[in-house]
């Protein structure tokens, strides 16, 4: 019987295969989309202990981590929903620390955000859901936003006749999860946060939300951090891959190079995963 690690070696070479065509990250030198540097955060315990990483234009980066090293904290970070106690946090080439609530606002406009177990709302149709982000940003009428609610749910295998309708309630997971993606590129996003997007689906669903994934890196050539506890689905998309361990990152390369380490504490991750 095949170990965790020797299943997971040929996902790279499926990914390299499959993700060829995605955008190319941004040149050497280029200012990153995302970058921390030295973030420190603590709550009732030390969670981000100088915390550096970056995401280059095209990037997928993977952040992999055990339950309560600050995955989804990063995310936060980034959208301005915390603040370091020290460090900075740059995000489109501006510092994020010291902004007005309009500048941020005006940042994650262009940031889509993949919640975990989708967060739709509940009293919301999907119609009203998707066209949520298009209605808050107060700048396209009726009939230009119900195109463009249209367009995005056929992007992620939806059809809207069938399903605009319709309550969250009504959904399956995976479609709840394509949804929740439909919502978060109605705005053309440059970037998109996705917070563990294939928690809690079968293995066809999986497919479905990593094949979406690779659309919008082939289609729209987005940008993207994923953080998940799915390795294997993870390194299906990932151009890199973070490992956080004890509020710091340990490990930054691609799945191969992870995959190939000699570190004790990685293999034994990946053994675990």
């Amino acid at each position: 019987m095949s170990t965790p690690t020797e299943h997971l070696r040929h996902i790279p070479h499926e990914r390299r295969r499959r993700v060829r065509a995605a955008p190319e990250p941004a040149a050497r030198g280029a200012a990153p989309v995302i970058a921390l540097d030295d973030v420190w955060l603590e709550f009732d315990h030390p969670v981000l202990r100088g915390a550096t990483l970056h995401v280059d234009e095209g990037d997928t980066l993977l952040v992999l981590g055990e339950s309560g090293t600050g995955k989804s904290t990063l995310l936060k970070l980034v959208l301005r929903l915390l603040l370091p106690e020290r460090g900075r946090i740059r995000v489109f080439g501006g510092e994020i620390n010291d902004l007005s609530f309009e500048e941020v606002l005006a940042i994650r406009r262009r940031i889509g955000k993949v919640f975990q177990n989708a967060a739709l709302f509940d009293s919301l149709t999907v119609y009203e859901n998707v066209a949520y982000p298009l209605r808050e940003a107060g700048r396209k009428q009726e009939p230009e936003i119900e195109r463009i609610v249209r367009e995005r749910l056929e992007f992620v295998d939806l059809d809207p006749e069938q399903v605009m309708t319709k309550l969250p309630g009504e959904l399956s997971g995976g479609m709840k999860k394509r949804v929740g993606i439909a919502r978060a590129i109605a705005s053309d996003p440059e970037v998109v946060l996705y917070d563990e997007p294939t928690a809690g689906l079968d293995p066809l669903a999986i497919d479905t939300i990593v094949g979406l994934i690779r659309k919008l890196q082939h289609e729209l050539g987005v940008t993207a951090v994923v953080v998940t506890h799915d390795i294997r689905t993870g390194f299906r998309v990932a151009s890199r891959v973070n490992l956080l361990r004890e509020g710091r990152i340990e490990f930054d390369g691609t799945p191969e190079d992870m995959i190939a380490s000699d570190d004790d504490y990685i293999q034994s991750y990946l053994q675990a995963a």
